[in-house]
């Protein structure tokens, strides 16, 4: 079942979610590229949520700093156009982190995703802001026998923090009642939890940053970068001289020398279902709760306003060697397939909708699976990436601690573990690369016989196990 099977609807680019955006942005101001010199305190490169939330926070701190932000494409149109849009924190992760950087940071890091989750939502509700949000929390399902220990870990880890109220049990019937599925089992809500436009969500923070004083260029690659006092950046027509730089560029800064260590390129795939409200009734689906099962490489889905679904795989293949360009990472049919099967096998009651558009892009995916932002040493460059497929909460914490260390500030975002952890790093090329996909081929293994409820092979289970043996968090999860 892991090799090579036909999708349906074979993946490209754009997004569901940018095509809508950018329809919905008829008549409006055409996008600008920089020509000519630019002088400013703040050069961001990178046009996608981190950026755009950057250069929010520096315009809002410090309203007389000039801050720029340049985009290869038109904002957006990246990751942040291409996720799911499950807006949560990291209650559902706190097992997880709990073993990686212990419990206090655990709870911190947790809790710095629910000043997050309000921040996100003030931004979503200003009114004039049409993406969609909507907030009923979150649910983890178990798909299989071999997940319900997991559904119980997290109900578990959550009492003994002190913190039972993130993470509720609920019994089979219960997950009936939300949302009917011939495999659904127990679950977990998590109360904090929404679903928003991704690709909306960006172009609306675009608007905000330019009517904060921002000076937003899109169609204006970074072509060169040269540190100094100040530092240069640049572009096809144009040059920025600033004395503070941040790359907020994602998974593209897996090739950096700071960030190739610590960071897997990995890719992610989706789906966008045509509109079929009738079946969701059906189904009782009535509230806007985002739904992931509980793999470590996770099918995650969600309804939009419309009545369509959204059902995304995170169990693409992976680049080499800091890699983001291979056309794997973005056009692979079995990624796309896999998707395809997560929806008929999850929600069976949308069988013969037709699928309108399947996509995929990488992901930088962390030693630890957080993100960390830094300055590189005897530079005023920052840079922030290792979102781990889980960004869209994160980037608006992202774009406060890069404010702190643009500003030198010593706040309670710069003391977080994003900012100050030792960040765990991964085997060398090509170790990392063959190691990578020995053991993600093993986990897709163990996962589907797991779904089938047979025994996995002995040599699959050796290889799905290795990274907790090592130490190591991968996947999606």
């Amino acid at each position: 079942m892991t090799g090579e099977a036909i999708p349906g609807v074979r993946p490209s680019d754009p997004s569901w979610w940018f095509s809508d955006a950018i329809a919905s942005e008829q008549g409006s101001q055409p996008p600008n590229a920089l020509e000519g010199r630019l002088t400013v305190d703040v050069a961001i490169v990178g046009g996608g949520y981190t950026g755009l939330w950057t250069a929010l926070a520096l315009r809002q701190r410090s309203p007389n700093l000039s801050v720029c932000l340049i985009e290869a494409a038109l904002c957006g149109s990246g990751a942040s156009g291409k996720n799911g849009g499950l807006v949560h924190g990291y209650w559902a992760s706190l097992a997880g982190l709990a073993r990686s950087i212990g419990d206090d940071d655990a709870l911190a890091v947790a809790r710095a995703g629910t000043v997050a989750q309000d921040a996100i939502r003030a931004f979503c509700q200003t009114p004039g802001r049409d993406v969609w949000w909507r907030e009923s929390g979150n649910l983890r399902v178990s798909a299989a026998p071999a997940q319900d220990a997991r559904a119980e870990s997290m109900v578990r880890e959550a009492k003994r923090l002190g913190v039972p109220e993130t993470a509720q049990a609920l019994t089979p019937a219960q997950v009936t009642a939300r949302c009917r599925s011939p495999v659904f089992r127990g679950g977990v809500f998590l109360p904090e939890g929404a679903n928003v436009h991704p690709a909306r969500l960006a172009r609306a923070l675009r608007r905000a940053a330019v009517h904060d004083g921002a000076l937003v260029f899109e169609n204006t690659p970074m072509t060169g970068l040269d540190r100094g006092q100040p530092n240069r950046i640049r572009t096809p027509r144009g040059e920025i001289a600033a004395r503070e730089v941040v790359l907020a560029t994602n998974v593209d800064l897996a090739a950096m020398p700071q960030v190739r260590p610590h960071v897997t390129v990995f890719s992610s795939y989706a789906l966008m279902t045509e509109p079929a409200p009738d079946r969701l009734v059906d189904m009782g689906w009535d509230a806007d709760e985002g739904i992931a099962d509980l793999r470590m490489f996770v099918h995650y889905f969600r309804k939009t306003q419309d009545g369509r679904v959204l059902m995304g795989s995170g169990s693409g293949p992976i680049g080499y060697n800091g890699d983001t360009k291979s056309s794997r990472l973005r056009e692979d049919k079995a990624s796309a397939a896999r998707a395809e099967r997560g929806l008929q096998r999850l929600l069976s009651g949308m069988a013969g909708v037709k699928v309108a558009k399947t996509w995929g892009g990488p992901i930088d995916v962390s030693a630890d699976r957080l993100p960390f932002f830094r300055t590189i040493p005897g530079t005023r460059i920052h840079y922030g990436c290792g979102y781990s497929g889980h960004g869209v909460n994160p980037t608006y914490i992202g774009g406060q601690c890069l404010a702190s260390l643009i500003l030198g500030e010593k706040d309670a975002w710069a003391a977080l573990p994003f900012c100050t952890r030792t960040v765990p790093r991964l085997p060398p090329e090509p170790f990392r690369f063959l190691g990578g996909q020995a053991i993600r081929h093993a986990i897709l293994a163990c996962e589907e016989a797991e779904e089938e409820q047979r025994d996995p092979p002995l040599l699959a289970r050796f290889g799905a196990a290795l990274p907790e043996a090592l130490g190591l968090r991968i996947g999606t999860r």
